[in-house]
């Protein structure tokens, strides 16, 4: 389990720590093939880090034999995804190596990391040194960081990011205006982005492209009717609609639950003659499965083939998905198996939406059977599929297991998120075991110190918990805590 659910809130114990020494751990990676060296190689390092004390840490990048390179460190920043606090300090101190110097890549994954953890001040000192060493900044770097404002709800700020491109060096162009609107549509703020394609249209010269992601962007928050006046404009506007386009409408209706329009939509296609592709049948697919119509997505799927299109990965997954919500497991399971007979790859959405499945209908150790079947498709298990498995072993009741499946993530090197870490706090509630609220406070000092901000809510919950069940020094610690993270406590009487 981790490592911080075997900490003592109460008393603290000083403890020797040893002049660390960089090493790969396990088999001999000369003798492993090129792709699982690397792998091993970046979970051995990003073991090390985490397990590495922050004061000792320089030292052990710094006198480590390793080779790095741009690609090895990309690799470890996003294993160190879900400890923010890590991940950037081990990108500061290898930016004080004196044989390796930072790609514009891994200050883009710095940025973005920075940014995740609403840590602004970083974010901009990061692209002010990206500038100074001539790395960029790039526009995805920019889109990157309005993503994050728009995310944290400051859309405003996102849209000042935008603006002030050309201020850093980076001049805004047609690709970056387009890449925009798509972080503000995609964060459900369409008529923003509306408004402000109609703003700088003739300055850009907006294109098909421009007007396929308005289109989609109403079509997310199921306002398809808007969504074809964006196609009429177009349209006039001299623009023709492109395949994507229709694409994006036919979702739209399904999404909105507006079937009957879809297949219209369809067949009006059809009628026109519209180059067909696997993205419009995999669309159909998912939407008619969604809303119980299994018959006619397994018709669809089935005429793909004689339509001259064959299906992808993404179709089979659509099919499986639907066949768990609205069939049964074991439709999904066939589907599966035909589709690895073909010679298909299962990828880790496969995987996630079967898993899914098992263990809403009870399957759970037939579950784990399949996490175990990823390793062999050289997929493993990611943050995800740990949490729906521990999710639904809580939910069950089978708050053991649940903690098991949480030491095994750490075993296998992957990091909690922020869910994990939701799902398995209300979980020790459940039991109402003074052992168990203890637990819940030290995985909420695990979440604030990986770089998370529990809500307000998740705080009273266990400080009310640590309270009832006599652990006032401890509920003490977690309002300090609180009060740190600036979620202001209400008044307690400990």
């Amino acid at each position: 389990m981790s490592t911080m659910l075997c900490r003592t809130p109460q008393k603290k114990i000083p403890i020797h720590v040893p002049k660390p020494i960089f090493s790969i751990p396990c088999r001999s990676l000369s003798a492993m093939p090129p792709a699982a060296a690397e792998l091993e190689q970046v979970a051995a390092m990003a073991e090390l880090i985490l397990k590495a004390a922050p004061e000792t840490l320089p030292e052990t990048l710094l006198n480590s034999t390793l080779d790095w390179s741009p690609d090895l460190v990309d690799k470890i920043l996003k294993r160190l995804w879900n400890h923010g606090p890590k991940a950037l300090q081990f990108f500061r101190v290898l930016d004080r190596h004196p044989k390796y110097a930072h790609s514009s890549s891994s200050f883009d994954h710095a940025i973005d990391i920075a940014a995740r953890l609403r840590d602004y001040k970083t974010v901009w000192t990061l692209v002010a040194r990206m500038r100074s060493r001539r790395l960029g900044p790039e526009p995805k770097t920019f889109a990157i960081i309005a993503e994050r404002y728009a995310a944290a709800g400051k859309p405003d700020r996102a849209v000042k990011v935008f603006l002030s491109m050309h201020e850093h060096g980076c001049p805004q162009d047609l690709n970056s205006f387009n890449a925009f609107l798509d972080v503000l549509c995609k964060s459900n703020r369409v008529e923003k982005a509306y408004n402000l394609l109609k703003v700088f249209r003739t300055k850009f010269k907006v294109d098909t492209i421009s007007y396929n992601i308005i289109a989609n962007g109403w079509c997310l928050v199921k306002r398809t009717p808007k969504a074809l006046e964006i196609l009429e404009e177009m349209v006039k506007r001299g623009l023709n609609p492109s395949l994507t386009t229709y694409n994006i409408m036919l979702k739209g209706y399904l999404r909105a639950g507006q079937i009957k329009e879809a297949w219209d939509f369809f067949m009006e296609m059809k009628r026109r003659d519209c180059e067909i592709d696997v993205v419009t049948y995999t669309t159909l697919v998912h939407g008619f499965g969604v809303v119980g119509e299994i018959a006619k997505a397994r018709k669809i799927f089935n005429e793909m083939v004689g339509e001259g299109v064959l299906p992808s990965v993404a179709t089979y997954n659509a099919l499986i998905q639907v066949l768990c919500k609205k069939d049964s497991v074991e439709n999904a399971i066939a589907v599966f198996e035909e589709m690895v007979k073909k010679g298909y790859v299962p990828n880790s959405i496969t995987y996630t939406v079967l898993i899914r499945g098992l263990c809403h209908a009870g399957q759970m150790e037939r579950a784990m059977e399949f996490m175990d079947r990823m390793k062999g498709d050289d997929c493993e298990p990611n943050v995800q599929i740990y949490t729906i498995v521990l999710r639904y072993f809580c939910e069950a009741g089978e708050i053991e297991k649940g903690l098991n499946v949480f030491e095994k993530m750490s075993s296998a090197n992957c990091l909690p998120n922020l869910d994990t870490y939701n799902v398995l706090i209300s979980a020790m509630f459940v039991r109402k075991r003074s052992e168990d609220l203890l637990i819940a406070g030290k995985l909420l000092i695990e979440m604030v110190d990986r770089g998370f901000l529990p809500r307000r809510l998740t705080f009273h919950r266990v400080l009310d918990g640590l309270l009832l069940t006599g652990n006032q020094a401890f509920a003490r610690e977690i309002l300090r805590l609180q009060t740190k993270c600036g979620r202001l406590p209400r008044q307690f009487k400990l």
